[in-house]
């Protein structure tokens, strides 16, 4: 154990978060995600929902400042009647962090492919549908 680190940041995410560089953008998945399919390198933290484990990241990890939408979520499917309420939960969580951020919605095979370019995909227990997300590395000041 570490102080002022989160346990839900086991000690494999945490080497993942230290390696990645500005730019690099990693993915949490929900439960339904097929991150080890798309994900090189991949995080299991089953058990645990994406608003805690992005919330335990962002208290880590900054968000870049240099491009205009560092998060992307993966947009609803036409036609398929879900309204994503955890999305509410990220902008908290994102906003409470890191401020005002704009968020970029991905198509969903568009967000598959930028998914498996991520440096690392977090696979998760989340329920919630379309409750992936994407976010890209900045710069530690």
């Amino acid at each position: 154990m570490l102080k002022g680190i989160s346990p839900i940041i086991s000690p494999e995410l945490l080497k993942v978060l230290m390696e990645m560089g500005h730019g690099d953008e990693i993915t949490i998945g929900d439960g339904n995600f097929p991150a080890a399919s798309m994900g090189k390198r991949v995080v299991r933290l089953d058990g645990h929902g994406v608003t805690e484990i992005l919330d335990a990241i962002l208290k880590l990890f900054p968000l870049d400042t240099y491009v205009e939408k560092p998060v992307a979520l993966m947009e609803v499917v036409p036609g398929d009647n879900v309204d994503p309420v955890i999305w509410k939960d990220y902008e908290r969580v994102i906003r409470e962090n890191e401020g005002e951020k704009e968020i970029e919605h991905i198509e969903r095979f568009a967000f598959y492919e930028r998914a498996k370019q991520s440096y690392c995909i977090v696979a998760t227990g989340e329920s919630a549908l379309y409750a992936n997300i994407i976010l890209k590395k900045g710069v530690v000041k």
